[in-house]
């Protein structure tokens, strides 16, 4: 099977666990983000909805696993413009 290229550089994502200062992110609609400790497995997702501490992220399959959409606690999401994240994107 052939392994599809994704749009951004996964592997240059720092993996950031929970509870770790940098964890503790305010998040809004429309961000993107990524899932903090393995980034590699769901890729980056944008931010549909915001309800208390938890959140429903589109990641579009840009992962290796392959994951579309999944509700997460806010505190295991990253938002990438808050790490200034710019250089994983790749030019098209």
């Amino acid at each position: 099977m052939k392994k599809e290229k994704l749009p951004y550089r996964i592997e240059r994502l720092p993996v950031i666990y929970p509870y770790h200062r940098r964890a503790n992110n305010f998040i809004n609609v429309g961000d993107l983000v990524y899932y903090g400790p393995c980034p590699e497995f769901y890729g980056i997702g944008e931010v549909l909805n915001v309800v208390d501490r938890f959140c429903i992220v589109d990641f579009r399959g840009t992962g290796s696993l392959s994951i579309h959409k999944d509700a997460m606690e806010l505190k295991y999401l990253i938002p990438i413009h808050k790490l200034n994240l710019s250089h994983i994107l790749m030019e098209v």
